[in-house]
């Protein structure tokens, strides 16, 4: 079932995408270089969540994850974007920092697993 996010998600959302950390500031770039045709967007609002990436066009949400995050609270998070009909792959904001082009390989692949090969191209 489909969930429409709360009104005072977009303000919200319009902050955090004035107040993003280096890592979500680079990833932004990279998003935009590497894959432009995937029209990305920055703090999303999805159900009553805010993801951190996501395009629309792929189902996929991507999350930089800092110290404030926890594997139950970004469980039952995950659950809830899902059911929305995306993929939600996380990382470490020091795993992206200290191994971009690792995490970036992993996005491609990713990536590349939800394009059609005709739109990729």
């Amino acid at each position: 079932m489909k969930h429409i996010p709360p009104p005072q998600s977009f303000p919200r959302a319009r902050t955090l995408r004035k107040n993003a950390t280096p890592a979500e500031q680079q990833l932004w770039k990279d998003l935009r270089e590497y894959w432009p045709v995937m029209r990305f967007r920055r703090q999303v609002p999805i159900a009553h969540y805010i993801a951190d990436f996501a395009s629309h066009q792929l189902k996929l949400v991507i999350e930089l994850d800092g110290g404030q995050h926890s594997e139950q609270v970004d469980a039952r998070r995950t659950t809830v974007i899902e059911a929305q009909g995306y993929r939600v792959v996380r990382f470490w904001n020091n795993e992206y920092r200290d191994n971009r082009e690792a995490v970036l390989e992993q996005l491609a692949a990713v990536i590349a697993e939800r394009t059609p090969s005709s739109s990729y191209d």
